[in-house]
């Protein structure tokens, strides 16, 4: 085999690898579902006006959200904000758990990001 041959294989293993790890790095960022980006989505724009601008920033809130919070952390803070509405001993607990209040702090931190970001 020349040395050409040999940089030539070198060089489409590395492009392989590259791809591959681009593909993992794209399934880990893309793991929300359609319908949590959508709902995600909806609500951006009932609070910001429904406009094509409003459209676009909204999207792309929901991506930088889903590229900050893991999907699980995610529904454990949305978790948090439905139940903490609930009244009596069981909301109190979803408002005072040190659990709850984290990953609600860090899904306030990836919007207020998302708010640098996109608006």
């Amino acid at each position: 085999m020349t040395i050409v041959g040999s940089v030539r294989r070198i060089v489409a293993v590395l492009v392989a690898l590259m791809t591959m790890a681009v593909a993992a790095r794209a399934q880990e960022i893309n793991d929300y579902p359609t319908s949590a980006r959508v709902e995600y989505v909806f609500g951006c724009l009932k609070a910001n006006g429904e406009t094509r601008q409003a459209i676009e920033q909204c999207s792309c809130s929901a991506d930088v959200v889903a590229s900050l919070v893991p999907y699980e952390r995610y529904v454990t803070a949305e978790t948090v904000l439905s139940m903490s509405q609930v009244r009596g001993n069981l909301g109190g607990q979803f408002r005072t758990s040190e659990q709850a209040a984290s990953a609600l702090n860090e899904l306030r931190r990836a919007q207020a990001e998302a708010e640098v970001r996109c608006f």
